[in-house]
């Protein structure tokens, strides 16, 4: 009886794609169809470009003994998110671009994104009282640095508007960026606008990168890339609070260092593999797991309270390894590897501390669909020894924390169908299955149908 629902997800999935599969086209089959709504001319100095992404999810009812304020509430609900951004950009020379970016993230997650290390919406903004108000999201120079005479072609993107690049360089970038925009990128896990949604299928769940609130944070980039590898740091500003809005502009008090290594190749002749070798260390004002159980023990507080301490500054460190694979022309693997210390609180992004994903994307150009996509993914998120008894004795991180815990593996499946409809418009059918919802054996498990509408404008 407990797995049940599992059955019902892969049920409805395959019908869905099946569905799709057989609809008529919504265009005729081309190898040039349109992917934006409006053309984007490689040949200006300027860059204007656009996207919408509106996310509805729902679940049923599902079994939970009892429920506490950071719990996934247990009844059935609904929410729906709204993403939408203005990219603009302005070459300044062929070497340095200008980047600023506006967005709006208005409505909000299931439970208002609570109860979950692997939520089901990456859109979702952790703070739903921050409203609609359209905010900077990004705003950064970006120079180039050649370092060799030979050029290869590039994507022009709303991150480098440069079409030429020189094979062998140094990319230098400044301000305000997301730090999944350039760290732990992966084409088949990674995108929440046409393929997966969860949290921690579309980033390592362990790496807990700087950011505030929103995903964003201010500091600088340096980017050496070779045709066959690269190497990138970034030194970035900490929130002040755990999943806070404001950032610490003392340095001394908080920052954080990150690095990657990346290496580009074929394992099989004319199928490209990639392969990303990442570390982070945080510094800010967190709290520390056996300290905050230690004070509770003895009285200090009336549950386990991780934010209990003097300003201090702990440092949080972990790694990550992150791998595609090309396995014919329309199918593309890709997994994540993902651990930190997990001693000192979960700050920035979620409440994972060991973390592993793979799945599969097909290419719908397999059946006639060349913007069509289909995705299957898994993920599993552990905790370390003591932030499980943290949890256990009734402690509450900034998402997680059901009044107590009976520890088990957060493991997540998720697929999806992405319907290219016409030029820049996209829907997406998809569906999410989480047992141990919170890492709780008591609750769930839990299926999240979903439905996407994705505008490139």
């Amino acid at each position: 009886m407990r797995y049940r629902p599992l059955w019902l997800v892969l049920v409805l999935f395959l019908a869905c794609v099946a569905v799709c599969a057989q609809a008529p086209d919504a265009e005729p089959p081309s190898d040039d169809a349109p992917s934006t709504v409006f053309p984007h001319p490689n040949d200006t100095r300027w860059y204007i470009a656009g996207q919408i992404n509106v996310i509805f999810q729902a679940h049923p009812r599902f079994h939970a003994p009892y429920t506490d304020t950071n719990s996934l509430k247990p009844w059935g609900q609904s929410a729906t998110s709204r993403v939408a951004t203005l990219y603009t950009g302005l070459q300044l020379t062929r070497t340095t671009d200008f980047l600023f970016d506006m967005e709006s993230a208005s409505g909000r997650g299931l439970s208002d994104a609570l109860g979950l290390a692997g939520f089901t919406n990456l859109d979702v903004v952790r703070n739903p009282q921050l409203g609609g108000t359209p905010y900077l999201a990004r705003v950064m120079l970006h120079q180039i640095i050649p370092l060799s005479r030979e050029k290869v072609e590039s994507e022009r993107t709303p991150f480098s508007l440069a079409t030429e690049v020189p094979a062998r360089r140094l990319e230098l970038r400044a301000g305000k960026f997301g730090m999944a925009d350039f760290f732990d990128l992966n084409s088949v896990g990674g995108d929440s606008h046409t393929q997966f949604l969860n949290w921690t299928i579309d980033n390592n769940g362990a790496y807990d990168y700087a950011a505030d609130t929103r995903g964003y944070t201010w500091g600088g980039i340096a980017d050496f890339e070779d045709r066959h590898w690269g190497v990138r740091f970034a030194e970035a500003a900490m929130p002040t609070v755990a999943n806070g809005i404001k950032f610490q502009t003392d340095l001394s008090l908080a920052h954080a260092e990150n690095v990657e290594f990346e290496f580009r190749g074929h394992l099989r002749p004319e199928r490209a593999t990639v392969v990303r070798l990442l570390g982070y260390v945080n510094h800010a004002n967190m709290g520390v797991y056996s300290e905050a159980i230690h004070n509770f023990l003895d009285g200090g507080t009336p549950r386990p309270e991780i934010t209990a301490h003097p300003l201090q500054v702990k440092m949080k460190y972990g790694a990550g390894l992150n791998a595609e694979q090309q396995l014919t022309a329309h199918l593309r693997a890709y997994g994540r590897l993902g651990w930190n210390d997990g001693h000192t609180e979960s700050y920035v992004y979620t409440e994972v501390d060991r973390h592993g994903e793979g799945g599969l994307l097909v290419a719908g150009e397999l059946w006639r669909r060349k913007l069509d996509k289909v995705g299957f993914a898994f993920a599993i998120n552990g905790l370390s020894p003591d932030h499980r008894e943290y949890l256990a004795l009734g402690g509450q991180g900034f998402l997680l924390g059901d009044g107590k815990l009976n520890y088990g593996r957060e493991s997540i499946l998720e697929s999806f169908y992405t319907l290219h409809l016409w030029r820049g418009v996209y829907t997406s059918f998809d569906l999410q299955y989480v047992a141990n919802p919170g890492y709780n054996r008591d609750r769930g498990p839990v299926v999240v149908p979903g439905l996407r509408l994705h505008i490139d404008l």
